[in-house]
């Protein structure tokens, strides 16, 4: 969680992502919102989010997008008990403009799998 909750380090390890300003925290000194930039395989966009932090889990919504009309995403971290942790990540975008259902779909798995990736290998490098 706390490699998720660098939310300003995206860019060196989430494709995409040029630029994230954290605003605000909560109670457990994470961010409670975050401006990105960035390219989201079918569009370029500035948007912004709000977070709902857990122990094991946060969520995500939009709040102002400019390509986006809707955006909530949530990542999960589970221990297994050897050392490990499994996340699980999941997605949804709607876009402002119309766009084929599958093709919006692959958009949000290609996302989904190159972020996973990325905080593999993030994690992975200590």
């Amino acid at each position: 969680m706390d490699i998720i909750a660098d939310v300003e380090a995206y860019g060196e390890w989430i494709p995409g992502i040029d630029a994230v300003t954290a605003r605000g925290v909560d109670d457990s000194g994470r961010p409670a919102e975050a401006t990105f930039t960035g390219n989201l395989g079918l569009i370029k966009d500035t948007y912004s989010v709000a977070y709902d932090w857990a122990a094991t889990e946060v969520s995500w919504h939009l709040t102002k997008g400019e390509m986006l009309h809707d955006l909530h995403g949530t990542y999960t971290c589970t221990d297994l008990g050897d050392g490990t942790t499994q996340v699980d990540y999941s997605l949804a975008v709607e876009l402002a403009v119309p766009v084929i259902g599958m093709l919006r779909r692959r958009g949000e798995k290609v996302i989904v799998d190159s972020a996973l990736k990325g905080l593999k290998r993030r994690a992975e490098e200590g």
